[in-house]
């Protein structure tokens, strides 16, 4: 268990628990050598004895770590403490979406397709990278004060698909929503992400989970046997193009579904648009499951009535009743033997979870070395040490100024001197410069301000100022510009250091004033990263025709790049049309 005010890594400091779950806990924690808060996930005691589980785990951290997109949680940092394996990522002031939804019940359509926008486009980002998230549901998506939204739990979610379906604590809150080739024992795919967002959508607008049960394997049937429920029997004001989103995202055949998140995020930019309106159901192309082929194959055999002899009627009628018992009683054994395999299945997964937890572990036992004091030693006779330990040296040292190692000997290590660790653990020498100090990087532009700040003051002691000025590229809001002195400058301590920044302090102007037309409201969007969605135009009388009378990022409100902005223009309405009313949508004149 983590203590407030312990240190991980002899650098991350408890501050207090803000989640625990069956897997993993979250703490708050403070960066000591950055500066700023972050959040650290501890991966539960019991299972970081599963060398095995472990390295999946470090594994897919790592890849998840790799993603950068405005709607996805940033992974800083994966590493190991005496034992606990863990995670740090980007801090989040906010609240997730299963808050939100206890809170208000349920959402506004058009807040829904802005938050579903978000989660698709930063999924796209995912896909495109060959990650499969395998654990979307509200409580993994975290909603900010301005609406941006961010998904959560990359990697843990991949790391632990293995024992979902076995954790009773975490299971629950999975299976609602859970693809049927996976409630199957199939393996998942990025469509398993989409009929999870599916889900997700449809329990955005009704506040309800489309499947319950008494326990998981009852829901994982539901997934599996049972259409899914209609959300215009629900809300009937909800548009049919709301619903065919619905429906293809949560097709149970995956040859009905959206391919992956960017096609569901290409469909759901235009769902609210007047092209839209009046669009018929969606039908799908091939069968949603074996029963309704057999549905089929029984319709098909039944005989047609024709007007004959009473007893011919009714040795087609008996044939007809035999064929039907006989099909229903097919279709009885199918379902008999889906429960077995899944049944089969779930026992199979708990001997293994078993196996894996009390038996590998003394098997494949790795012993223990403690991390010798290599400390001023040439980098040939440190790694000679090490390697003796059997522990691996990293073929890249990292350089450090010390006023009290020579220049070229080895100040510490990472892990650290002292520390118990495997056998085999990678070991990284930091090598000294002596008292030469730090050669400005040509790198250091394009990297976040912050983290090269923290690293400039505690490791070389210079004084390091940020400044503001206009950015001549496409840089986000804490990437370097350029420095003071300039990359290959060679500073001693206490020199001075300066960081520009762009200057990104915007805010969203007030379009309802009608000064911008179409186009430079488009152009604006393209200049500051905001996506502009399709105008929605809306008769009233409240308003002259042509209007912008409403958007939807308020005035005053921070630009964040990646949001998406969408407006609303008022039309006349049809019955008061004249010959000297303006035409709608004159904003490119």
């Amino acid at each position: 268990m983590v203590m407030k005010g312990q240190k991980i890594n002899d650098r991350y400091q408890i501050i207090k628990t803000i989640g625990e779950g069956g897997m993993a806990n979250v703490y708050l924690a403070y960066d000591t050598i950055l500066d700023r808060n972050v959040a650290v996930k501890v991966l539960r005691g019991d299972l970081a004895t599963d060398e095995k589980f472990v390295r999946r785990f470090q594994r897919e951290a790592l890849s998840a770590s790799s993603l950068s997109h405005p709607n996805i949680v940033e992974v800083y940092d994966v590493g190991e403490d005496n034992g606990s394996y863990y995670i740090v990522m980007e801090y989040i002031e906010g609240k997730h979406l299963k808050q939100l939804l206890k809170k208000r019940g349920s959402l506004t359509l058009t807040e829904v397709v802005d938050i579903m926008l978000q989660v698709t486009d930063g999924m796209s980002a995912a896909h495109d990278s060959y990650i499969i998230h395998r654990d979307i549901k509200p409580q993994n998506i975290m909603i900010l004060e301005n609406g941006l939204i961010k998904i959560t739990d990359f990697g843990i979610a991949m790391a632990l698909n293995s024992t979902q379906l076995t954790q009773t604590n975490s299971v629950m809150g999975s299976v609602h929503y859970l693809p049927p080739e996976q409630a199957s024992g199939k393996g998942a795919t990025i469509q398993s992400d989409v009929y999870s967002m599916g889900i997700l959508m449809y329990e955005l607008l009704t506040g309800e989970l489309p499947f319950r049960g008494d326990n998981a394997v009852e829901i994982a049937l539901k997934h599996i046997k049972e259409p899914f429920p209609s959300i215009r029997e629900k809300l009937p004001s909800i548009p049919q193009s709301i619903e065919n989103i619905i429906m293809r995202a949560t097709a149970k055949n995956v040859k009905n579904r959206y391919a992956d998140a960017k096609e569901m995020h290409d469909d759901l930019k235009t769902a609210l648009s007047d092209s839209r309106v009046g669009e018929p159901k969606y039908v799908f192309k091939y069968p949603e499951d074996d029963n309704e082929r057999d549905r089929k194959k029984v319709e098909s055999m039944k005989v047609v009535n024709k007007p004959v002899t009473k007893e011919k009627n009714k040795k087609e009628d008996d044939d007809e009743i035999k064929t039907r018992k006989i099909t229903e009683k097919d279709l009885k054994r199918k379902e008999n033997k889906i429960l077995l395999v899944l049944a089969a299945i779930f026992a199979g997964l708990v001997v293994i979870v078993t196996t894996l937890v009390f038996l590998i572990p003394k098997l494949t036992a790795v012993k223990e070395i403690t991390i010798p004091d290599v400390s001023n030693l040439s980098v040939v006779d440190a790694e000679r040490t090490l390697k003796d330990l059997n522990l691996r040296v990293s073929s890249e040292t990292k350089e450090i100024s010390s006023g009290t190692i020579t220049s070229g000997n080895v100040v510490k290590t990472s892990p650290q001197i002292g520390r118990s660790v495997k056998e085999g653990t990678e070991i990284t020498l930091y090598v000294s410069t002596g008292e030469n100090g730090y050669i400005v990087e040509e790198n250091l532009k394009g990297q976040n301000y912050r983290e090269v700040k923290g690293v400039l003051e505690k490791m070389y002691d210079l004084y390091v100022l940020v400044k503001e000025e206009e950015a001549d590229g496409d840089f986000n809001a804490d990437e370097i510009i350029r420095t003071e002195p300039e990359a290959g400058t060679h500073l001693t301590k206490g020199d001075t250091i300066t960081l520009f920044i762009p200057d990104m302090n915007t805010e969203y102007p007030d379009f309802t004033t009608n000064d911008y037309t179409l186009k430079q409201i488009e152009e604006w969007c393209e200049k500051y990263g905001v996506e502009f969605l399709e105008p929605i135009y809306t008769e009233t009388d409240e308003y002259p025709a042509g209007t912008i009378y409403d958007q939807s990022q308020k005035k005053g409100t921070t630009v964040v790049k990646g949001q998406t902005l969408r407006i609303y223009i008022a039309e006349e309405t049809s019955d008061t049309t004249t010959d000297d009313d303006v035409p709608v949508g004159d904003f490119d004149e």
